[in-house]
């Protein structure tokens, strides 16, 4: 039996490993790269190996650093099952939907950006290519429809004619939706066969509603071998969702192999108990100033965990009253998604509103935004108010438009309540804000490019890594000192290879014998 590692090894998206046996090929998780564009669009494109030898999918969650690559996978003469929670398999079919769109926008984006540009250098003066402001307002009309959206029948026509390269997006909506009859979604703790001889049971990772650790047996040549995947593991006595599993039923105990991840691997959150309090400070000082709160967060997962913290701050009192909006049409969807699976909630949150008929992420002055025009008219507003959206990384979607507005205003405050991965604009902003307050916000702020052009930081840049839904290194050690588990090996993955080794040495001097694959790294179980 053996484990090949192509995804999330010394980094953390693409989440994907291989566990292959005599018979049987069975790919844990098909997540997306997230990053730079153009590496990215590389890593993305190709499988590394031919998706008609795979004979199911387990998937721990639906974050798309573990799921975004399926509809690849489901193009390209898949026949198996995608096997997850039942929660999991209700959310991908928004999260995958959601990710589709954006490919297919950002192609647009990008072969529009092309076309304008070729059509700069046939329009411009003959010495200098440069065009007067007159032409460039021209050019952008005749490739926009309304001043706005992008005239794509237009833009593709010109480029066939010129034979300019022209960028297909990774899948689209059909590609997803097609990818969705391949899922199949099952409770925890129940036994499901996913090859010969193969068995897979799920138990709550405590991470994102229906994370799972998979727990998978196989019997070859008269033995038998026990693989664990942790996915991503969530954080302790946190809302909303119950603990990661400490219990494991006693034919899942003895592990030959845990893949776990290393996040967090080096690094420890402020306690749980205190981020309220930590919350509530950073609305206060923002509000008393006459700013806005922005707050990039994942759509599945930390926005619906900041309308329950925020749900409690307004019954406290302790916050002011004023609007709270989630400009995320995913985020909707998925807080319906929440609602529909109470079974997984913990007691606290039982007690205090589920059992008082009460939703968790719905109260006064909250408001979920839909349209694009309401979004636009919510960017333009100066009054203090709180704007919760997507994307988590500021990689995509209507939290650049926000920043767009706000940023360069030193009122506003940005609250980074998630982790950023390298490269993206999420982090460049986490860095930036700390070396200009480490500077004591003095002299010329930092500027960030994004959206084609320059943005001045003067917004307070504030971090509270108690959000945070992957456990610390403390969480992850009581994971395993605490478990009922018995573990022979582990493989860290799912972290900057900083973090994955610091946790490896961490654990290896704390009686676990554990190692760093690389990508393509295959270990053998025996």
């Amino acid at each position: 039996m053996f484990v090949t590692f192509y995804g999330a090894v010394r980094e953390v998206t693409g989440s994907m490993h291989l566990v292959m046996t005599e018979n049987d090929r069975i790919l844990l998780d098909c997540g997306l790269y997230q990053g730079r564009r153009k590496e990215c669009a590389e890593k993305n494109k190709t499988l590394p190996f031919d998706p008609a030898i795979i004979t199911n999918v387990v998937l721990s969650h639906g974050h798309i650093d573990h799921s975004g690559r399926i509809p690849l996978l489901t193009n390209r003469n898949f026949q198996g099952r995608i096997i997850c929670t039942d929660a999991t398999s209700d959310a991908c079919e928004y999260l995958l939907l959601d990710s589709a769109s954006i490919q297919e926008s950002d192609a647009r984006y990008l072969n529009y950006k092309a076309v304008r540009s070729f059509l700069h250098k046939v329009e411009g003066s003959q010495h200098t290519h440069k065009l007067s402001p007159k032409k460039v307002q021209k050019i952008r009309n005749f490739l926009k429809k309304d001043g706005h959206e992008l005239n794509v029948d237009v833009i593709n026509d010109l480029m066939v004619k010129h034979h300019l390269e022209q960028v297909q997006p990774l899948y689209n909506i059909e590609d997803a939706r097609h990818a969705l009859s391949f899922f199949k979604g099952y409770s925890y703790r129940y036994p499901i066969k996913i090859g010969n001889n193969m068995t897979c049971k799920l138990y709550d990772a405590g991470h994102i509603l229906g994370s799972a650790i998979c727990i998978i047996t196989a019997h070859e040549n008269s033995s038998t071998y026990k693989i664990g995947f942790t996915g991503d593991l969530g954080r302790f006595n946190r809302p909303i969702l119950k603990n990661p599993t400490l219990v494991f039923d006693e034919e899942d105990r003895d592990l030959d192999l845990l893949i776990m991840e290393s996040t967090y691997g080096n690094r420890h959150h402020e306690p749980t108990e205190n981020m309220k309090d930590l919350l509530k400070d950073v609305i206060v000082k923002t509000v008393n100033r006459g700013g806005t709160l922005l707050i990039p967060a994942f759509a599945y997962g930390r926005t619906q965990e900041l309308l329950y913290d925020l749900h409690e701050l307004r019954n406290e009192g302790r916050i002011p009253s004023v609007p709270v909006y989630v400009d995320s049409p995913l985020a909707k969807n998925l807080t319906r998604v929440f609602g529909e699976h109470p079974e997984v909630y913990d007691l606290k949150t039982h007690e205090n509103f589920l059992n008082q008929g009460i939703n968790p992420f719905s109260f006064k002055r909250m408001h979920f935004i839909g349209s694009v025009e309401e979004s636009m008219e919510l960017m333009r507003e100066e009054k203090p108010h709180i704007v919760i959206a997507a994307s988590g990384m500021c990689e995509a979607g209507r939290i650049l438009h926000h920043l767009r507005y706000k940023i360069h205003n030193e009122r506003n405050t940005i609250l980074i309540v998630g982790y950023m991965a390298q490269n993206t604009l999420g982090r460049r902003i986490l860095e930036e804000g700390r070396a200009y307050r480490k500077a004591g916000r003095r002299g010329r702020p930092p500027v960030l490019k994004f959206m084609n052009k320059y943005y001045p930081l003067k917004a307070e840049v504030v971090k509270l890594n108690g959000f945070s839904a992957h456990g610390d290194q403390g969480e992850l050690l009581r994971f395993l000192n605490k478990s009922n588990l018995n573990i022979k090996k582990i493989a860290v993955v799912h972290g900057e290879e900083d973090q994955s080794l610091a946790f490896a040495k961490k654990l290896n001097g704390n009686g676990f014998s554990a190692f760093v694959p690389h990508f393509g790294e295959t270990c053998w179980i025996r």
